[in-house]
C-alpha cells in the first residue's frame, strides 16, 4: 500500500474531527453511535482520530447515523460542479442503445 500524503493525513484528521463534533452536537456517546453504524468503538475511535484504517463502508455508517451522509455523498457528485457537469456534456453519450 502507498504511503498517505501530509495533505491525505491532514484531511483524515479533519474529518475525524468533524465526525467527533457532528456526535458531540447530537449529545450521541462514543458507544451509541458505534452500536447504530454496526461497528466497533474501536473502529468509530480510528475514524474520529483520522487513522484512515476504518473502510469506507464504516466511516459512511457513522456519518448515516450522524445525518450527515447525503451532504457527503452529494460533495462527491461531479454534476454538482461547473467543470464537472461541462467534462459529463462533452464526454458523456446522450444515449446508449442496445446493438442489434
Amino acid at each position: 500500500m502507498a504511503r498517505a500524503s501530509q495533505r491525505t493525513h491532514r484531511d483524515l484528521a479533519s474529518i475525524g474531527e468533524h465526525v467527533r463534533n457532528w456526535r458531540k452536537i447530537h449529545g450521541l456517546t462514543a458507544q451509541l453511535v458505534a452500536d447504530r453504524a454496526g461497528i466497533t468503538r474501536t473502529t468509530l475511535r480510528s475514524i474520529e482520530n483520522g487513522t484512515g484504517t476504518a473502510s469506507l463502508e464504516n466511516t459512511l455508517a457513522v456519518l448515516r447515523v450522524l445525518g450527515v451522509a447525503d451532504a457527503v455523498v452529494g460533495a462527491t457528485d461531479p454534476l454538482t460542479t461547473e467543470i464537472g457537469r461541462f467534462h459529463a456534456e462533452r464526454t458523456l453519450p446522450q444515449r446508449v442503445r442496445i446493438p442489434g
